[in-house]
């Protein structure tokens, strides 16, 4: 590997394509060590709607949030690409680093003159081998989290020892995989072991595994995935997100320990933003961005759990806290935004925090997702949205943050009120039909 290889990344408008109706296509240009490759995005946009220094669309319509929403995602792609191709080869060139986010063939061999790629995985935990290996150079670069890592391995660890119990052997081929595999699989985390799984958490490390299986279909691995049909949601607990005056409170609670007054800033920091614990965990000042004419400044990650983009504008209450820890130790040595904790020491501390503030519930990071959604969906902001600042694949599941419209409910109780009662609060006598 060159640890001196450095990659750029830039979006342009070819207006040289420009079609009658003022649209021009848009293309992506990689450069490592002075060469040059050309991707296409397969999206146009018209000349007065895109910000040269931003590289974004900024017209206020859905298709423009689309096209800015895929321009992060091929970013973000070609970056982990780049991170992987560099774990394998001494030096990446762009054709290389092009061949990959295209599924092609990575390089030529000098010997032979033929090309050569990646050897093909073939089983099971070799894929998950294989995901985990690009997971772990993501961890390293900060665009993943360690506790999600470890999730993942737990998950390899649980499909490996149902294939030794269940098959007889140490893996199992991808084309040998039947519909099957997943009903066995539940069954032998919720009942057969010597200590059985919840049933959320055996749904968990199935959904897992067909997302590996899923990719090996994207990777034209095997043609499709056996465990499609298996339903893994259900059964999910709704979130009652905390009120807005719960949140205030705990904002200008006087805390005389630092972890805990850290925390509590840091779950602020959260209530605001939407961001999960491992994405606001490795925020760094490069997630500031600048978006429209007056250069408003947005947080933008690629979300650790789905890999989809999320943007979300700073307000006031976030940005004071960015300012608050700009010199904190922590985030000096490390380059990032907030002191944040590893996962089980802030959901411990949050605990702590909950009975210091008077908060008769549990606390916890996705309680405080939960409490953003709210407060945005409560506030008028409309469903796509919220969907999109918190970083979801699809609307369906921003439904489920949904539950409760107390703006709405008020609204809609008070016409019945006033249709009803008088201001003294009195019944209306009903006049006859």
């Amino acid at each position: 590997m060159k640890s001196n290889q450095k990659l750029a990344i830039m979006f342009w408008l070819k207006k040289s394509k420009t079609t009658k109706d003022g649209m021009a296509p848009i293309y992506v240009r990689m450069t490592i060590d002075g060469n040059e490759e050309v991707i296409s995005l397969s999206k146009k946009a018209h000349p007065k709607f895109w910000d040269t220094k931003l590289k974004r669309v900024t017209e206020a319509t859905a298709e423009a949030r689309a096209i800015n929403s895929k321009i992060g995602s091929m970013e973000s792609d070609l970056e982990r690409h780049f991170i992987v191709l560099q774990s394998q080869y001494e030096d990446v060139t762009p054709l290389m680093l092009k061949n990959a986010f295209l599924g092609l063939p990575i390089k030529f061999d000098g010997s032979n003159h033929e090309l050569v790629g990646i050897e093909r995985i073939k089983t099971l935990l070799g894929a998950f081998s294989e995901y985990i290996k690009t997971f772990e150079l993501m961890v390293d670069n900060k665009t993943r989290s360690k506790e999600t890592l470890k999730h993942w391995r737990t998950t390899k660890t649980k499909v490996m020892e149902f294939v030794v119990k269940k098959f007889k052997q140490k893996d199992i081929d991808l084309i040998d995989i039947r519909p099957s595999f997943a009903t066995q699989f539940y069954k032998y985390m919720t009942l057969e072991v010597e200590e059985p799984l919840a049933e959320v958490t055996a749904k968990m490390h199935i959904k897992k595994t067909r997302q590996i299986i899923e990719q090996c279909v994207t990777d034209e691995l095997i043609d499709k995935n056996p465990l499609k049909g298996f339903k893994c949601g259900g059964g999910d607990k709704e979130v009652i997100p905390l009120e807005m005056s719960q949140v205030q409170e705990m904002f200008e609670k006087d805390i005389n320990i630092e972890r805990l007054a850290e925390v509590r800033d840091a779950f602020i920091f959260q209530c605001f933003t939407g961001f999960a614990f491992q994405d606001i965990f490795g925020l760094t000042p490069q997630n500031i961005i600048r978006v429209g004419n007056n250069g408003e400044r947005w947080l933008s990650k690629e979300r650790g759990k789905t890999g989809v983009n999320e943007m979300v504008p700073i307000l006031p209450i976030v940005e004071d806290l960015i300012s608050k820890y700009a010199n904190h130790p922590h985030c000096r040595k490390n380059g990032c935004l907030m002191p944040i904790n590893s996962n089980a020491k802030y959901n411990a501390y949050l605990k702590e925090l909950a009975v210091i503030c008077g908060i008769n519930r549990e606390l916890n990071t996705h309680l405080a997702r939960h409490t953003f959604a709210d407060m945005m969906l409560n506030n008028g902001v409309p469903l796509e949205d919220v969907s999109k600042m918190l970083g979801h694949k699809n609307i369906r599941t921003t439904l489920r943050y949904c539950g409760i419209k107390k703006n709405r409910i008020s609204e809609n109780v008070n016409k019945v009120r006033t249709i009803m009662f008088t201001p003294e609060g009195e019944w209306k006598k009903v006049s006859g039909f």
